[in-house]
């Protein structure tokens, strides 16, 4: 058997490979169309409004029709992931790693925030449809010139990935209103100052009584991400210098 013809027929299409003929009338639109026409649900009204009758409908066809290119709603989510992150950013050979790092995680982070609906989908197992490599290897590319070895370039990405995704998630919910983040920010304070006191949660009371520096009082979520970051890279560049010498 052809090694292709054993790749599940969504990912036969992604990547434009032709598979058996399958019976019946010729498809009347392409996977890219299922794509745009399920993150256009997603994006309005999260991952609980996408549905096979849904996208269907999205489309003008029947539920049944979409069962030409995709075979379970696993597979449009692959799809739907494929399409709306797309293709990585073209990372500036003129910077050092860590600058090429943190142009990845960004840009990562962006493909997040447009498409808040991509936490909910299910991690089963990993990536390979087109798009979805190609931000792999774009991850990977960003340690060239270190003496990281390919495994521990891998685990450096998966770890920024993982950052990401983590602080993506945990404000995915959040206002994104300048006035309403304000306001929010202003009541949280005033409700932790008055439980949070000095005698129970001394941590939390030091954090109150220290005013946000400038970065932070301009960007909270912008300097939080790049606190974080730049910590998660000052772990990676000390794994780095012990490689050089070692």
């Amino acid at each position: 058997m052809d090694h292709m013809e054993e790749l599940p027929r969504v990912l036969q299409q992604l990547w434009g490979i032709e598979g058996r003929s399958r019976p019946g009338p010729k498809p009347a639109f392409h996977i890219s169309d299922i794509a745009r026409a399920a993150i256009k649900l997603a994006d309005a009204g999260g991952l609980g409004a996408v549905s096979m009758s849904k996208v269907a409908a999205e489309l003008g066809f029947t539920t049944m029709s979409l069962y030409r290119y995709v075979d379970a709603k696993d597979d449009l989510y692959v799809v739907m992931l494929e399409h709306a992150f797309a293709e990585p950013p073209v990372l500036d050979p003129e910077l050092d790693w860590r600058g090429r790092i943190t142009a990845w995680a960004e840009a990562f982070r962006d493909g997040l925030r447009r498409h808040p609906w991509i936490l909910q989908i299910p991690i089963q197992e990993p990536p390979l449809s087109p798009n979805q490599l190609a931000w792999m290897e774009s991850g990977l590319d960003a340690f060239d010139g270190t003496p990281l070895t390919p495994q521990d370039r891998l685990s450096a990405m998966l770890l920024v990935n993982i950052y990401v995704r983590g602080t993506a998630q945990l404000t995915a919910n959040m206002r994104t209103e300048p006035d309403e983040v304000r306001e929010a920010d202003r009541l949280y304070t005033e409700r932790l100052t008055m439980l949070a006191t000095p005698d129970r949660f001394p941590g939390i009371a030091a954090t109150l009584e220290q005013p946000l520096d400038e970065g932070y009082a301009g960007d909270f979520d912008a300097a939080e991400f790049g606190f974080g970051l730049t910590t998660v890279l000052d772990g990676i560049a000390t794994r780095i210098t012990h490689t050089r010498t070692t």
